[in-house]
């Protein structure tokens, strides 16, 4: 009961009310009955529900309403508001087998900011994965443009009208496809071979290449 003082201690300015829930662990145990303030950080949730059960904190994941509680977002710590009644879920991972480092965390597998993100983006970032709900792989294109891939974009929707307007919708599109091919073309280092005999020196081909020759050869000496 040292824990549940000590979160009581730090949240009696906050929180004023107490509520209980019921806390059902995953496995055979029974559920049980906790007091908490109706409002409470996850992690001293976490750190009370861990202290209360002898369980490693850091192994533990609360679910609440088919929802997992996180200790922090955009680097603030997060809080979670219970009435009475609620049930919360815990969930304790198993350990890795010793000399193996096994992360099995689903967020390790989304779509993460670097930390060196700036503030501006992480809040960004907040806003269109919490609030507008957008799945990991948009998140990842819009994260990974730079700011000239953006003015590019914004600036081909811009004229984009305009040459609708002027009936060159078609040709708007096709120069937009050569201007793609254009640009992702990369350059040749010296002595490099491209895969097209006709842009190079004596039109000279990659080895393995299959062409007619290769199979009137083949042919001749039997190996076709």
């Amino acid at each position: 009961m040292e824990m549940e003082e000590i979160v009581e201690e730090e949240t009696s300015g906050k929180h004023e009310n107490m509520v209980e829930i019921t806390v059902k662990t995953i496995g055979p145990a029974r559920p049980s009955r906790l007091h908490v303030p109706s409002s409470i950080k996850v992690l001293d949730l976490r750190k009370l529900i861990a202290r209360k059960n002898h369980l490693p904190v850091e192994n533990l994941k609360l679910i609440l309403q088919g929802m997992v509680l996180h200790d922090h977002e955009d680097e603030d710590d997060v809080y979670v508001r219970f009435n009475d009644g609620d049930y919360l879920i815990v969930a304790v991972k198993p350990k890795a087998p010793v000399g193996l480092d096994i992360d099995d965390d689903d967020e390790d597998l989304k779509f993460q900011l670097p930390q060196s993100t700036s503030q501006w983006k992480k809040k960004l970032y907040s806003f269109l994965r919490n609030r507008m709900k957008l799945p990991d792989i948009v998140l990842m294109a819009i994260f990974s443009l730079g700011l000239k891939a953006w003015a590019l974009i914004i600036l081909w929707f811009t004229l984009a009208p305009i040459a609708h307007k002027l009936d060159l919708g078609p040709l708007y599109i096709l120069g937009t496809g050569f201007c793609l091919i254009f640009l992702n073309l990369g350059r040749r280092q010296p002595g490099d071979v491209s895969a097209y005999s006709i842009f190079n020196e004596d039109f000279r081909e990659l080895p393995g290449t299959l062409n007619a020759d290769a199979i009137d050869r083949d042919i001749r000496t039997g190996q076709f």
